[in-house]
């Protein structure tokens, strides 16, 4: 889990107890799923008898880090960054211990707290003259965005408040360490250079890798979006199949920096699915544990339920499938029907009309040759009348192609 490290940080962790902090961007109400590496980084640090300090960028979540985005952010309003802040506040007590007053317990802060009395003369004045316009043009970042688009000097300037806010935390929290993904690093050493000019202090860093999918794919985000904490915005059984899905290659790399599983038990499982890819031993042992983990033991039971209800289970009549389960499936495609279409059509036009097969040749001989299912009922007949009486709950056609391919038809 580590890319970058800066020289001297594995020493200041075995020699004391150490105060370490990550920021999390405060533009939603709920963190994705790519949080939890640094999530599981803090849990890391205090399993490891150190201080975990999450910061919430309330101040610099108005601005926007130019790292790794094409375009400059949409500033947000107090009132929506006070419900985010709120929100992810939430969340993050639920990996954390913040219990006790102890010298591990963890901390939430909020950079707004200490950005809201500064002045910008006094920012000016105080800090900008510590840090060189040449030290932070020569970030990768910054010159990226000049190349590309260009940079406003309000994301330009962002480098300088993040550093400020590790040098914050080291006078007021003795917070010595800073850690986030790979493309923080720019920012990030440009705070414990700060902590060195402006104090004297030593300060230091690691970077985790940035996740990627092996096939190019952006990790994290499927046909609906952003795969997010909260259950309201991605309920466990889409949580649970969005690890379930995981490619051989993606499921080897991730069970290593998602779950805790021992490293004895990971090399185990990855000679099982080695030994028999098919059974998708490794994805079904991440699922496991990432939606038990994000959700609870019982909501992984119940999305397992609901997958085998779905799919594995396929002998279960489609008519005691529920509305959610019906809206909640993955892996079929989805698409709509105007109701007049349904009026007295055959089989085999229908199967056209939603694009499932290209003619009604094609269509008529799937059908005799017993590959299609109707709301889990094999059909025979391609002149067969679908009316609205076949509907689930008024609404769905469930068409099985194949072994496969499944297709859900809404009616509108």
């Amino acid at each position: 889990m580590v890319q970058d490290i800066m020289p001297g940080t594995e020493e200041q962790l075995q020699n004391e107890v150490t105060t370490g902090y990550v920021g999390f961007d405060p533009t939603a109400d709920s963190l994705h799923i790519g949080s939890l590496v640094p999530i599981i980084l803090l849990m890391h640090l205090q399993k490891a008898g150190h201080k975990p300090v999450a910061l919430v960028g309330g101040a610099t979540g108005m601005i926007g880090d130019p790292t790794g985005k094409s375009d400059e952010r949409n500033l947000l309003q107090e009132d929506e960054l006070q419900k985010n802040l709120v929100g992810i506040k939430k969340q993050l007590s639920k990996f954390l211990d913040f219990s006790g007053s102890g010298p591990t317990s963890a901390e939430i802060v909020n950079n707004y707290d200490w950005f809201k009395e500064i002045s910008l003369i006094e920012f000016l004045r105080d800090t900008g003259k510590h840090i060189t316009v040449n030290y932070m043009m020569a970030k990768e970042s910054v010159q990226r965005r000049i190349e590309e688009k260009g940079i406003s000097y309000t994301e330009f300037a962002y480098q300088l408040l993040q550093g400020y806010d590790f040098y914050w935390l080291y006078k007021n929290h003795n917070c010595k360490l800073q850690f986030g993904g790979s493309d923080q690093w720019g920012n990030i050493t440009t705070g414990a250079e700060l902590i060195r000019r402006k104090s004297g202090g030593e300060a230091f860093a690691f970077t985790c890798p940035l996740i990627r999918k092996a096939d190019g794919g952006k990790f994290g985000k499927t046909e609906k979006g952003n795969v997010w904490l909260d259950p309201e915005k991605t309920s466990p059984y889409q949580f649970y199949q969005f690890w379930l899905n995981a490619s051989d290659e993606d499921a080897v790399n991730w069970i290593r920096i998602f779950t805790f599983l021992p490293q004895e038990e990971v090399n185990k499982l990855v000679s099982s699915h080695k030994a028999d890819p098919g059974a998708r031993i490794l994805q079904k042992a991440l699922a496991r544990e990432v939606t038990t983990f994000v959700h609870s033991e019982e909501e992984y039971k119940k999305a397992v339920e609901t997958t085998e209800k779905l799919f594995l289970n396929m002998s279960a009549p489609a008519e005691s499938l529920t509305v959610e389960e019906i809206e909640q499936m993955e892996g079929v495609v989805k698409s709509s029907l105007s109701k007049s279409v349904l009026m007295d059509v055959d089989l085999a036009t229908l199967l056209v009309t939603s694009q499932i097969l290209p003619s009604k040749g094609e269509a008529r001989k799937l059908i005799q040759q017993g590959g299609l299912s109707v709301n889990r009922h094999k059909v025979s007949d391609p002149a067969l009348k679908i009316g609205v009486e076949m509907l689930l709950h008024n609404k769905y056609l469930l068409i099985q192609k194949g072994k496969k391919n499944h297709y859900l038809l809404e009616v509108v």
